[in-house]
Parts: C-alpha cells; sequence; structure tokens
C-alpha cells in the first residue's frame, strides 16, 4: 500500500509545499465563505498556496489553479454524554491535529467534546488518505502535512496588540507581595494622585496607588502617571478601576507590556477594600448599569437605553438578520458594515454580483476588496448563518431555564484583516470612531470600483461655500465633494439650560468636597439647531455652506467632544423623516457680484512637502521602511524595492497593489533597473539647496502641459488607463498626489480626440486591471449625471430615516456602539452577534444617522 500511495502522489509532488516563514496557513476560515472545520463539509485546504476553501468551492480553485492536493480538516462537535456518576467522558483529541486552529468558542465549554479528522483529498476523483500516515506516505508529503497541522493561524502573525492575540496569565500574579501601607480605596469617586484625570484609572496591586493611563492601554486617554509610577517602583500590576465587575477586571502588567491574567484579582482587590461582589456593575468603559452603594437613579444609563436592556428582546432570524462576533473591541466594524449591506446599491453591486466577482477573483481571494465584500455581504444577506432553533432545541430551552439560543454571527477576521491592513488605527486591538470606519470602507470602495458601479455614490453630495468680502462684499461660490455631513451640535440652544448649569455647580462643589457627583444631566437639543447652525455663516470668515444636490442617502453625523476626544452626554430629537429642499444651494444670486478669480500668494509652512520633478543620475530614493513591511509578507526583496519605486514612494498599501498587479509577470523578482537619467520626487526644501532643483522642475513641465512620463508610468503602473492618467495630471498641474485623488473622485470619461489619437498611439498598461471590476450596464451610474462635472445623483430632498448607530462611553475611541436598522418597517437592533427586534429605539442618543431618498417627494 505504501508503494501504491507513493505512485498516486508522484505525479503532484512538485505541487505540494511545506510552509516556510512567512506563508499564512488558513486553516480556521474559507476564502469565499465563513465555513470552516467544524462546518458540515469541513475545509480544504491548499497544500500549494494553503488557502482555505469550504466544500462547494474548492472546485472553483482546482479548476482555476490545476492544484489537485488539498487537506481536509473537520471537527467534530459531539456533546459530552455523562454516566451513571454524572463524570463527563475524557476528551478525545489527536495530539497532531489542529494544534493551533482556533475553537469556536460557541462550543468551547465543558458540554461539548471535539473530535478532529484530517486527511489529504486529491482531485478531480476526491481520493482520500486518511492522516496522519506517516509509514505510507513519502517523506516531503509527511513533512508538509505536519507543517500545515502544526502551522500557527493565519491571523496569529499579527503584531503583539493584534486582535487575535489570546490574555495570558501573568508570571506576577501568584507571587505578587503586597504593601500592608493602610490604603483602602473606596468604590467610586476616583481620581488619579497626580492629575485632575477621572477616566482611565489604574489601580497599582503592590502600593494601592491610583493613577491615569495613557491612550494606547486601551484608547480612553491620559497622562502616563501610571506608567510613570511602575518606573520609578517597578510595582508590576495595575487594575483598571472601572472595569472592576464580579466576574474579573482588565489587568495590565507594565514589565511583561501586556494585558494579563490575574487568578487571584478578587484577593488582591480585597487587600485594598474592594469587594468584588459588591461592585459596580460596570461596562467597559467605566459606565455603571447597577450600584447598590449608590442613591436610586431617576433615569437609567445610555448603556442600558441604547442597547434596550430592561425589555425582553425577541431575536430574529434569516436573510438579513445575521450579527457579527465581536473580535475584541471590533463592534465599530460590525455596526458601519450592517448598515452598509442593508442599501440596495451595495447589495446588488456585491452580492448580486457574487458568482462574477468570485470567479474572477485573483489567486489569493483573501487579498481581494471586491471578494472580501461580497462574501461579507453574501454572510449577511443570505440567511444561511441565522437559522432558527430547531424543534428539539426549544424543548432544551423549556427543560434548561437557564439557557437561550442566540444566533453565533459571522467572525469577520479575513475582513477586517484586508481593510485595515497598513492602517495604524483599525489594525490595532483598539476601539475605533465608527465614522472614521465609514469614511476608510467609502475610500476603499472608491478605489476598487474602477469602471463598474460605485456603491457608495449614493452618499456623494456637493457643499457649495460662499465666501463674502467684508470690504467689498463681492461673493465666491466654491463646491467640494463629501459624503458625511457634519452638523454641529450648538449645546448654547439647549431646551433645558438651566438644568445644566444647576448641574455644573453640583458637580464642581461634589469634586471640591470629594463627594460622590451628582447624577449627570444630559443636554437635550433640538435637532433643527443643529441644521440651522449648519448653514449659519462662520463669524470669522464670513464663511457659510449648505448641501447640493440632494443623493439617494444622506449620511448625518451629529457629535460634540472636547480636545480629548471625550464626548458630550446629548440628546437630539432627530426625526424620522427630513426635508432639506430648503438646504439646495442656488449659486450666484441675482445682485451678487463675484469677486475677481485671482489666486493669493502661496506661503507654505517650513514642514509642508511639495514635491517638485527635476532629473539626475543617481539612484532613486526608496522608502526602505515600507520595503521592509513588504518583504515581512513574504514578497520577494527586489519586487518590494520595485513596487515602492513605482508607486511613488507613497506606502505600503498602494505598493502591495502593484505587487498584487505584477507578481505574475516573469521580472517580477528581477532586481530594478532604471535607464540613467530618471525623474525623482523630491520634497520643496531641496529647492533652497540645489538652484537647480526649480530650473529642473519648470523643464519637467513643457509650455503644453504635457505631462512627465514618469508620473504617467507611475499611475498607469496602479491601473489606471493611461487617457485617463494624463487627465489627470493635466488637470492637477502634474501633481502626482492630487492627481491620484483626481482619479478617484472622477470617473473615466470618454476621452477628447486629443486623447484619442494619443491613445492609439501610445502603448497603455493595463496590468492592474482590477478583478474588483465587474462592469455590468444595468449597474452604470446615474445617468442623467453630468459627465463633465463631480459624479453625484441629484433628486428630490425628502429622506426618511432608514439606520443610526449609536455609541455608549465617553469617548468614540473606547465604549461599546451598536446599530438600528429598520426592515421590513419594524426597526431591529445589532448587537454585535445578537439580532434582535427593537422596542424601543433610542433614536435621540445617535451618533451617526442615515437617511434614504423618499421615492416619491
Amino acid at each position: 500500500m505504501a508503494a501504491d500511495l507513493g505512485e498516486l502522489l508522484v505525479p503532484f509532488m512538485p505541487t505540494i509545499r511545506v510552509p516556510k516563514t512567512g506563508d499564512r496557513v488558513f486553516k480556521s476560515e474559507c476564502a469565499f465563505s465563513y465555513d470552516s472545520p467544524e462546518s458540515e463539509g469541513g475545509l480544504y485546504v491548499c497544500m500549494n498556496t494553503f488557502l482555505g476553501f469550504g466544500r462547494e468551492h474548492v472546485e472553483r480553485h482546482y479548476r482555476k489553479t490545476g492544484q489537485s492536493v488539498y487537506m481536509h480538516l473537520k471537527r467534530h462537535v459531539k456533546e459530552k454524554k455523562t454516566g451513571a456518576t454524572s463524570g463527563a467522558f475524557p476528551k478525545r483529541r489527536n495530539g497532531k491535529v489542529f494544534l493551533d486552529l482556533e475553537l469556536n468558542r460557541d462550543f468551547n465549554s465543558e458540554d461539548y467534546d471535539f473530535e478532529d479528522e484530517a486527511k489529504l483529498v486529491i482531485f478531480p476523483d476526491h481520493f482520500e488518505i486518511a492522516l496522519p500516515n506517516i509509514e505510507e506516505l513519502p517523506a516531503l508529503v509527511t513533512i508538509a502535512c505536519d507543517a500545515v497541522l502544526n502551522s500557527p493561524s493565519a491571523y496569529k502573525k499579527q503584531e503583539p496588540e493584534s486582535w487575535e492575540e489570546d490574555i495570558q496569565e501573568s508570571r506576577h500574579s501568584r507571587s505578587l507581595r503586597q504593601q500592608d501601607n493602610g490604603v483602602r480605596i473606596r468604590p467610586s469617586g476616583w481620581k488619579c494622585q497626580k492629575c485632575e484625570m477621572r477616566e482611565n484609572l489604574w489601580l497599582n496591586l503592590t502600593d494601592g496607588a491610583v493613577l491615569c493611563g495613557k491612550w494606547f492601554f486601551d484608547g480612553a486617554g491620559g497622562n502616563g502617571h501610571a506608567l510613570d509610577h511602575y518606573k520609578d517602583t517597578n510595582f508590576p500590576l495595575a487594575v483598571k478601576l472601572e472595569t472592576i465587575t464580579p466576574d474579573g477586571a482588565d489587568v495590565y502588567s507594565f514589565e511583561e507590556e501586556e494585558a494579563v491574567l490575574d487568578p487571584n484579582i478578587s484577593e488582591h482587590l480585597s487587600h485594598f477594600g474592594i469587594d468584588m461582589l459588591q461592585m459596580q456593575q460596570r461596562t467597559e468603559n467605566g459606565h455603571d448599569t447597577d450600584n447598590n452603594n449608590s442613591p436610586p437613579r431617576s433615569r437609567p444609563s445610555e448603556w442600558e437605553v441604547i442597547q434596550e436592556s430592561g425589555s425582553k428582546l425577541k431575536s430574529v432570524y434569516g436573510s438579513g438578520y445575521t450579527g457579527v462576533k465581536n473580535l475584541g473591541n471590533s463592534c465599530y466594524l460590525g455596526c458601519v458594515m450592517q448598515v452598509l449591506f442593508s442599501i440596495p446599491e451595495f447589495q446588488r453591486m456585491y452580492v448580486g454580483n457574487l458568482q462574477r466577482i468570485y470567479d474572477y477573483s485573483p489567486l489569493d481571494p483573501s487579498q481581494d476588496f471586491a471578494t472580501q465584500m461580497a462574501k461579507l455581504g453574501y454572510g449577511l444577506l443570505s440567511g444561511q448563518f441565522s437559522k432558527p432553533p430547531m424543534k428539539s432545541e426549544l424543548i432544551e430551552q423549556v427543560m434548561k431555564e437557564e439557557y437561550k439560543h442566540q444566533q453565533k454571527g459571522l467572525s469577520p477576521k479575513m475582513f477586517k484583516a484586508l481593510v485595515s491592513k497598513g492602517h495604524p488605527e483599525f489594525s490595532s486591538s483598539r476601539q475605533q470612531d465608527a465614522q472614521e470606519f465609514l469614511q476608510h470602507v467609502i475610500t476603499l470602495v472608491e478605489r476598487n470600483s474602477g469602471g463598474s458601479e460605485n456603491p457608495s455614490d449614493v452618499f456623494r453630495f456637493l457643499t457649495e461655500e460662499r465666501v463674502q468680502c467684508c470690504q467689498t462684499r463681492r461673493v465666491r461660490y466654491n463646491q467640494r465633494v463629501d459624503y458625511v455631513m457634519q452638523l454641529p451640535v450648538p449645546i448654547e440652544a439647549a431646551t433645558n439650560r438651566e438644568e445644566l448649569l444647576a448641574y455644573e455647580a453640583k458637580r464642581r462643589e461634589a469634586e471640591e468636597n470629594q463627594r460622590a457627583p451628582p447624577e449627570p444631566v444630559r443636554a437635550r437639543v433640538p435637532f433643527t439647531a443643529c441644521l440651522q447652525a449648519f448653514t449659519e455663516p462662520d463669524n470669522v470668515p464670513d464663511f457659510w455652506s449648505s448641501a447640493l444636490p440632494h443623493p439617494p442617502c444622506v449620511v448625518l453625523n451629529l457629535f460634540i467632544a472636547d480636545c480629548c476626544g471625550l464626548r458630550a452626554d446629548l440628546s437630539i430629537d432627530v426625526p424620522d423623516f427630513l426635508d432639506l429642499n430648503r438646504f439646495r444651494a442656488t449659486g450666484l444670486q441675482t445682485g451678487e457680484e463675484e469677486l475677481p478669480n485671482l489666486s493669493p500668494p502661496i506661503v507654505l509652512p517650513e514642514d509642508t512637502r511639495v514635491y517638485m520633478y527635476r532629473t539626475r543620475n543617481s539612484a532613486p530614493e526608496i522608502d526602505e521602511a515600507a520595503v521592509m513591511q513588504l518583504a515581512e509578507m513574504g514578497f520577494p526583496l527586489e519586487a518590494c524595492r520595485k513596487a515602492v519605486y513605482y508607486t511613488g514612494n507613497m506606502g505600503p498599501e498602494m505598493a502591495f497593489n502593484w505587487i498584487i498587479a505584477h507578481m505574475e509577470e516573469p521580472d517580477f523578482a528581477e532586481p530594478l533597473s532604471l535607464p540613467s537619467s530618471t525623474i525623482e520626487l523630491l520634497p520643496s526644501s531641496a529647492s533652497e539647496t540645489d538652484p537647480f532643483a526649480a530650473a529642473a522642475a519648470a523643464t519637467a513641465t513643457p509650455l503644453d502641459n504635457s505631462p512627465p512620463e514618469e508620473s504617467v508610468a507611475i499611475l498607469t503602473s496602479m491601473g489606471f488607463p493611461r487617457s485617463h492618467t494624463i487627465q489627470a495630471l493635466r488637470a492637477t498641474n502634474n501633481n502626482l498626489e492630487r492627481a491620484l485623488d483626481w482619479i478617484f473622485t472622477h470617473p473615466e470619461e470618454e476621452p477628447s480626440d486629443a486623447l484619442s489619437d494619443m491613445a492609439d498611439t501610445e502603448p497603455t498598461n493595463q496590468a492592474f486591471s482590477s478583478p474588483n471590476s465587474h462592469s455590468d450596464p444595468t449597474l452604470s451610474p446615474d445617468p442623467e449625471a453630468d459627465a463633465a462635472g463631480p459624479r453625484v445623483k441629484d433628486g428630490p430632498g425628502r429622506y426618511e430615516l432608514l439606520a443610526f448607530i449609536s455609541h455608549m462611553g465617553a469617548s468614540t475611541m473606547s465604549g461599546h456602539y451598536v446599530c438600528h436598522i429598520k426592515k421590513e418597517g419594524r426597526w431591529v437592533i445589532y448587537n454585535d452577534h445578537k439580532v434582535s427586534l427593537s422596542e424601543r429605539p433610542p433614536k435621540d442618543l445617535g451618533y451617526i444617522y442615515f437617511y434614504r431618498r423618499l421615492s416619491s417627494s
């Protein structure tokens, strides 16, 4: 049999690889779906690319690549049986299989048993070889199989603060020596011992010092006095006071530089007079939800109101009612994507084109934006991952009153890894601002929609800015494209102004006397005051703006914070229906005289970097940090250098896109080869030290405004058509960065005759013709849009509230997000993986509001 298996595998031996350093092994999630080893069909891992595929998608990969050998991973989840003495049978586990596989935590309990199975499957005949089979398999195959089975999951090769890292027990927790210094900590009203900070406070478990943290501990802000204290004393462990509940607390080890577990946390806290069982029930950012030691509250907290905690919400299942697992402070992502995929344009673009997107996806679909958007959209809308409990489970619920069936939700690990790649904030484990993430996703949609419908166009609108000279009374009107209307919140317009002033006086008095603060008072601001503030002139530059025209969807952001990002407690009577017709801009009015179109003198600050061109014979300047960042992903070093160079040192993200587009070229890994004379990008300061720089810049731009060929090459290497690139450079005076922005905000138009002639005679680089672009004549942009102007979809100005995202916490960089979406005439609350019918949608406490244009106005 050994000889037979050896002969069977001989033709496929060149395609079987052993994972090397830098190779990611996707053995917990399919690249096209949310299938895993725990799914009914298991997961197939390609033994060449190490990508994972569910049963319905592995055939596609086989047909596209010809790769025949896959490892099939299957985890059998079984409820433990109990014997006569009610003792559970020991867990069965194969020591070589899934050693580092991420378990489905919904089954990670004492009630379930896991039995793992692995085998090689050879396509197209589906011949199966059980593993381990060391004696019968060739040595190379055995080594490759062991390496795949024992390799860490693809998402465990992140930075130390990755959202996938498990928290481990501190080495100091069991040997910590606490000082008997008589320190006793009261249950509330804490303040940093060295400053006035009252949030993000940490209790040192050695001496009981209460000090503020720094932003990178949890994103909440602080002056770093807790860290300074450690440097002075070497007392290693601290607990965040606002997180202490009867269930535990957040502990940080300064010496180990990471969040840790402290199994003795109850004893360590009791040393300073803190009884965990009597502590306030708190949320993750420190807001009270219950406190037996405090006076009765006259109103519930915003956490209870926004999450509708006091109601027995009814769970809903099926298409469009699938939750999203929280990967650890990733609720902002789940809320934004739930809302986006409730909008028909996003549904049509990604879910409606699902098969086309999948069929034309690149060899590594985990790195393709359209594929991962389609995967997430289908997961949320198909209903496959949102099914009601079966009859047997309902009976079990009756038998076990403490058990309540809940959705498991999708785990968007692959999606988060892709959209956050290279971003300093979204790639971290910290809480983020939902509005910033929304704009980040819109930017990615813009970049990856080239040639096909851009679903984010539903948010695009023009803002008209009116500037008036105070002396001549002449005016100028400018327009800019935007996606989110930032409505200011005038606190001075609050209807309960006297109540707010009385609360502030009581709060200051309590602080001076070191008493517990009074119950907060929420400012109630009329929505009409916010709209009025949006269009009122600015007293400093005599400036005002109004929306023009009216897009299919309007996104409103209502938020006010101080310089530290701390959020004000607001209640705004946001309406269900919105009429923006009176805010339509009209341009130059009768009797107004327009300001002359003269540009003021250009004054640049010293740190401003303006790029100019010059010719020189020296080697090109390349951002080596970006090169090394790409090389760490496993790409050849020379290819990384070429990618960074040809994308104009514009960052690893742009260079990564270049790599994906050119990796199949025969000279992909060859050294960068340039002619002796090159055109480089230089900072403006170079002209001060090099008198020839300005002249060189001038000669690089001929009088006919013909763009430098090097700039054209950089942009066309990113996949943009040559004619469109030339048009962008001419429109921006050959400024490379501005030209790139111009391309993203201007769809490709029919070229002029001159450009058409040029396109016929000059080569076109379509190497980066993105597989994301799945053009469909039925999905073309609004035919009524003015092709010569910005891409907008104008219409009537009456809207209905479609969804809103709410934030709980003192800062958008901490706390928790949930969203409410109106579906089938009823409001639904999406709270991570839980999806329920809303009984009292808290529309007055929202953060971001989404309005949909009414079809008949």
